[in-house]
């Protein structure tokens, strides 16, 4: 019988360098698209998968982070005398029950699958799922809550993947495909940033997965990989060679690349024109600003 996916991994690592110098004392998760932190992305995307336990791993300088979560009774009180109920209620969204989160140091920067592998204690024997808040996906349904639903179908281990032009392959991991039913890809292997021309397909790794724990013993096992990193791809592949199945789930929706400067900015205008309360001044302002931009031409 598959076990529900009730626990997931939010590696949040990392220093955020391509932002410096903002990240220079504000954790890049803590950065906001329009009004919400990256980070809270992901996690009302994991709550809307049924998920109950949140492990982030961290590093040092992500106190921030931590705080973020945390109850904040001063600006509660405050808004509750001032009758601002909405945005009491938005705030009281933020925090987090006690016991429904944990955070775990990653001491040295090794790579994403060292960073799932120092969760290892507390995912224990249950599958589980990872997000990289990175990867903020705008669905309608969100990107976790469907490959949940057909992870009950399939089991095994399963990663979302997009289709990406031959040329950005090098910068992902990529699928090579076995068969595909529907939105399920089965596959036969998986490389982790394929030297030019010699990926397998175009099927790209985006971050979500959802992982069998036998995942932890295969990071305990393999060596280090592209980058010097132990990769979470490798350990994924291993699966494979161990005759366990591993699915490629291709989502409905449109991902935007918040680890790069240029896909963050693509993501703050698309989600601000979603928004009722600025898409017409907004938009108003982007279109006066392409005018001019053509005028000058």
């Amino acid at each position: 019988m598959k076990r529900k996916v009730t626990k997931a991994i939010f590696p949040v690592a990392g220093l955020g360098t391509r932002f410096l110098p903002a990240t220079k004392s504000v954790p890049k998760e803590i950065m906001t698209l329009v009004d919400r932190p990256l980070i809270q992305y992901a996690i009302d995307e994991a709550r809307a998968a049924g998920i109950k336990e949140f492990i982030f791993v961290t590093s040092r300088g992500k106190s921030a982070l931590e705080d973020y979560f945390d109850q904040a009774p001063d600006l509660e009180n405050s808004l509750r005398k001032a009758g601002k109920d909405e945005l009491l209620k938005t705030l009281k969204e933020t925090s987090m029950d006690s016991g429904a989160i944990a955070y775990i140091r990653q001491h040295r920067p090794l790579g994403l699958g060292h960073a799932v592998w120092c969760a290892r204690r507390l995912v224990g024997n249950e599958p589980f799922a990872v997000i990289l808040p990175d990867d903020v996906i705008a669905a309608e349904k969100p990107c976790l809550q469907q490959m949940v639903e057909a992870y009950e179908e399939t089991g095994g281990s399963m990663v979302a993947t997009m289709e990406v032009s031959p040329e950005k392959t090098s910068s992902y991991g990529v699928l090579d495909v076995a068969s595909q039913t529907g939105d399920v890809v089965t596959v036969k292997g998986m490389v982790e940033k394929p030297a030019a021309g010699t990926a397998p397909s175009n099927l790209a790794v985006i971050g979500r997965y959802i992982l069998s724990p036998k995942i932890m013993q295969n990071l305990n096992r393999i060596e280090k990989g592209a980058g010097g990193e132990l990769q979470l791809t490798d350990a994924i592949a291993r699966e494979m060679d161990e005759g366990r199945d591993v699915f490629g789930y291709r989502f409905d929706g449109k991902r935007y690349d918040c680890g790069s400067k240029a896909g963050y900015l693509q993501a703050m205008v698309a989600f601000a024109l979603e928004r009722e309360d600025l898409r017409d001044e907004f938009g108003a302002y982007l279109t006066e600003i392409m005018a001019l931009r053509t005028t000058a031409r």
